[in-house]
């Protein structure tokens, strides 16, 4: 607060160290001053102290910047693994079955075994993981863990007696279960046959487990230095769980739900998530925007392509699937358009980043230019064709730059399904070319939630600290104030937070204090470390 002589009369927080502002001229200062949840000074040190006066606190760090914002991220999905029965850290086949077991034995009261995290790429050449494995894990009770990508289920035979799935099974119209020679499930699912069986026979968690694992995540996030996030599927328990965290005052982070469109309805379900975004929206949480999953994944050839996989396994899934047919998906997105909700669309695969596009151009000649700054998920493979259309339509580009490396998902499962359209994998660089808005965010659990690690990737295209590995389209790299930018102002503007994303006078107090400059280039950026995260002027993470 300043006084009548414009001098402050105190703040809480003196912060010094290089502050790269992220504004639109890339500028640095020395010193920032927060007062209450407000940035009120910025400049060299002996400007900041001149004009505020004495401080509570003085924070000293080698480099200070915005608190970052992930614009794509499941919170609730990754909370739920930290949790229970995690093994995203883990990366071969034996590793897995030792954790579960473990697990199971010193759960045994629990009905079923549920967690996540396994990797495509571990069971590529069986095409996915067998029941046979799980069900010598655990005999006795139903065990049921998502993949990385949440877009296949493991599953043992328990828990495939349950859903009430055998050999005569019909696949669903949006997934498929994968089979023996004799059709009989192999207890991998996929996609809409996943979600059956959580949706039929799990029991749905309660309000406080969902909030315990929303409080596990935004813990984890903080320490990243992530102040904000976009939730990429919420349906009504999960927002009931932000509503109840924001209304105990546990909520720290901003929060924008994407509400989920649910495939298996039509344009009625508009009122029901207009009701939603009313009782949904107060305090930290504002549910303005509308998730559409457009395709899968065309590691398990479900993303919706222009020209037929390849391959013996490919043959057997012609182009993929769209959840979504490209005229009701038009009809959707201008009707929700026209209710003033944001879109966010799911698109992998090259025909369903078109079927995205065509739907916001529908809804901009219906319902003319506005400012809901729809946004179009992933990107993983598309027509360059269609790439200066995001622009020419004010499409936000959401991207998770940690996947645009030569991994194994990529060399073992996508190449060989998709063949010469992988030179068009993640294209980054294409997209700032094209002048697009860049938002960035971490899918996590698909991947690792550390946003420095996704900056190496945007930055070299090379796996993180592998300085001497072959990049992945080395065209497409950006270079490190650009991609800071899209985590920073770039998602909080999808987020429609313009009080976040630089440091400014008057922005609200999101700040990261950093152990190291990562444009020195004396290491590697994915080393840079977060030693204190500030959100709305409250010091939510500290390493000391």
């Amino acid at each position: 607060m300043l006084a009548s002589d414009g001098m402050a009369a105190g703040v809480d927080l003196v912060i010094v160290g290089d502050i790269f502002r992220c504004d639109e001229a890339r500028s640095w200062a020395r010193a920032l001053a927060i007062e209450g949840d407000r940035i009120v000074a910025v400049g060299t040190e002996d400007q900041v102290r001149e004009r505020v006066g004495p401080a509570r606190d003085l924070v000293t760090g080698s480099t200070i910047m915005p608190g970052f914002q992930d614009a794509h991220v499941h919170p609730a999905f990754a909370g739920r693994n930290l949790l229970n029965l995690n093994l995203d850290d883990l990366d071969d086949q034996d590793s897995y079955l030792a954790r579960i077991r473990a697990f199971a034995n010193a759960n045994p009261d629990r009905g079923w075994i549920v967690g996540g995290g396994w990797l495509n790429a571990v069971f590529a050449s069986r095409g996915g993981p067998s029941r046979e494995l799980l069900d010598a894990a655990v005999p006795d009770r139903p065990v049921f863990l998502l993949n990385t990508d949440i877009h296949a289920a493991w599953v043992n035979s328990r828990a495939l007696e349950l859903a009430g799935l055998d050999r005569s099974s019909p696949d669903p119209w949006d997934g498929y279960l994968v089979r023996e020679a004799d059709g009989s499930p192999t207890g991998t699912l996929q996609e809409g046959a996943a979600y059956h069986v959580l949706r039929s026979v799990i029991p749905p968690p309660a309000i406080e487990e969902w909030s315990s694992w929303l409080r596990a995540a935004q813990r984890e996030l903080h320490s990243l230095g992530i102040t904000g996030w976009q939730d990429a599927w919420v349906e009504p328990d999960l927002l009931r769980a932000y509503r109840s965290l924001d209304d105990a005052g546990e909520l720290t982070m901003r929060v924008v739900p994407a509400l989920w469109w649910d495939r298996h309805r039509g344009l009625d379900q508009i009122e029901y998530l207009n009701d939603q975004r009313t009782w949904g929206t107060a305090g930290q949480v504002a549910a303005c925007s509308v998730k559409i999953m457009l395709d899968g994944c065309p590691g398990s050839c479900t993303s919706a392509m222009l020209e037929p996989y390849e391959g013996a396994f490919g043959a057997e899934h012609g182009s993929g699937i769209a959840f979504v047919d490209a005229e009701s998906l038009s009809e959707a997105v201008v009707r929700l358009d026209s209710a003033g909700f944001q879109v966010h669309q799911h698109a992998l695969g090259d025909r369903a980043l078109r079927m995205a596009l065509d739907a916001v151009a529908a809804a901009r000649e219906a319902n003319g230019p506005n400012d809901l700054r729809h946004h179009i998920a992933h990107l993983q493979i598309s027509d360059p064709a269609d790439l200066p259309r995001l622009r020419e339509l004010g499409v936000v580009a959401n991207l998770q730059p940690y996947w645009a490396q030569p991994d194994d998902m990529i060399t073992e499962l996508i190449v060989p399904r998709v063949g010469n359209r992988a030179a068009c994998l993640y294209p980054i660089g294409d997209l700032v070319r094209c002048g697009t808005v860049l938002c960035f965010g971490s899918d996590w659990p698909v991947s690792t939630p550390n946003p420095w690690h996704g900056l190496e990737v945007a930055v070299s295209r090379r796996p993180v600290g592998e300085p001497e590995a072959q990049p992945l389209d080395a065209s497409q790299r950006i270079d490190l104030p650009t991609a800071l930018a899209a985590y920073a102002c770039g998602s909080a503007y999808v987020n429609h937070d313009g009080e976040a994303g630089t440091i400014r006078e008057g922005a609200r107090a999101d700040v990261v204090v950093l152990d190291r400059n990562p444009f020195d280039g004396d290491a590697p950026i994915g080393t840079t470390t977060p030693i204190m995260t500030i959100a709305s002027g409250r010091v939510v993470y500290d390493a000391s």
